[in-house]
């Protein structure tokens, strides 16, 4: 149950070409060339090592044929680019430091080394992968974590419970996928994939942006392969799970959002631009994220989303609302003491703390009015 493979790289990253496939070959036949196996060429790809070729029309990257050359004629092919892509488990990984597996363990869960991938045991449990050469430049810069006693932060951190190791993952992998694409819808899609269904609600009102930025997410270099419980954790360890980091993704998104409602709108059926809020999406069972954990995990499975029927406008009342700052829990000493909200328009404009959910909506407290 591997999900190495679902490694994905952004459409728009590097390099677009039209419908034709001539000098150029298939991910597949290029690992083959390079004498490497899909996990490997995933994470090469990932990691920037490798250029993927992606078509105009919507197919599958592919790889040309001068990027072939370039990579065999690198000193050292094909050991060298193996060795930068080659990944360890939890007991390899504390061999190769000279600590106990244990050890090895408490030091990624404190976030002192970020894991690469991962894939799903028997027991349907996630087993971080590490990279073996990051794993050599931690050893050489952190040599008095390895021995001795843990120091006191570190000793903090996992006593209240932390574990950074899906955190770490998320925010390398959103990195990674962020610098190869300068389109902002690509960008915004990106972003999209770290919020569950109700939140994403919440930030993006239209449901034709939605569904165009889900349309636009990255897609695998292999094509959604691997069994449907490998791809479900896979979403699931995309989203933020911790309230600042919700903040901070749903911050990013709108910021995102608003410079790409700049360069275009998203396409809609018939040139429309609504904007209403369905309610009533379901929430996913979170995956056991725990490495190398020896009991089965939670279903991972996600129930179908429920939309609820939006309610219509009520008649607007030419009467204008001011609300105390104080009263809808604005803590910014920035924000001016009262909320002017003209109730004669249908829509009022939303500020960004109202975007982000700090903010109650001052749209749903005049219609209630």
């Amino acid at each position: 149950m591997t999900v190495a493979e679902d490694m994905r790289t952004e459409a728009a990253g590097v390099k677009a070409v039209s419908a034709t496939t001539a000098g150029t070959m298939a991910v597949g036949t290029a690992a083959q060339e390079l004498r490497l196996k899909r996990g490997e060429f995933a994470i090469a790809v990932h990691l920037g090592l490798i250029r993927l070729i992606v078509r105009q029309d919507g197919g599958r990257p592919r790889v040309g044929h001068d990027e072939l050359d370039r990579l065999r004629a690198q000193e050292g092919f094909p050991e060298a680019l193996r060795a930068r892509v080659r990944t360890v488990g939890t007991a390899k990984g504390a061999q190769q430091l000279g600590i106990s597996p244990d050890r090895f363990t408490r030091l990624a869960r404190a976030g002192c080394f970020t894991p690469i991938t991962f894939y799903l045991n028997r027991y349907r449990a996630i087993v971080w992968l590490y990279l073996a050469d990051e794993l050599s430049g931690f050893a050489a810069r952190e040599p008095r974590l390895l021995v001795g006693r843990s120091p006191a932060w570190l000793l903090g951190r996992l006593e209240g419970g932390t574990d950074c190791r899906a955190r770490n993952w998320r925010s390398r992998r959103v990195e990674r996928l962020l610098a190869l694409t300068e389109d902002p819808w690509a960008r915004a899609a990106v972003l999209a994939e770290t919020l569950d269904p109700v939140q994403l609600a919440e930030v993006i009102d239209d449901p034709y942006e939605r569904a165009y930025l889900a349309r636009i997410q990255p897609e695998p270099a292999f094509g959604p392969t691997g069994p449907p419980l490998a791809r479900e954790t896979m979403a699931h360890l995309m989203r933020a799970d911790e309230p600042d980091e919700m903040l901070w993704r749903r911050v990013s998104l709108i910021m995102e959002l608003d410079n790409a409602r700049d360069t275009r709108p998203a396409p809609s059926p018939g040139g429309e631009w609504r904007g209403f809020e369905p309610s009533g999406y379901g929430r996913a069972p979170e995956p056991d994220v725990r490495a190398d954990a020896g009991s089965v995990p939670a279903n991972a499975a996600s129930d179908p989303a429920s939309v609820s029927v939006p309610e219509p406008d009520l008649a607007p009342v030419p009467v204008p609302v001011s609300v105390p700052a104080s009263a809808i829990g604005c803590r910014d000493g920035s924000d001016p003491d009262f909320v002017h909200v003209p109730t004669d328009v249908a829509k009022p404009a939303l500020g960004l703390l109202a975007r982000i959910g700090l903010r109650r909506r001052v749209s749903k407290a005049t219609g209630r009015q």
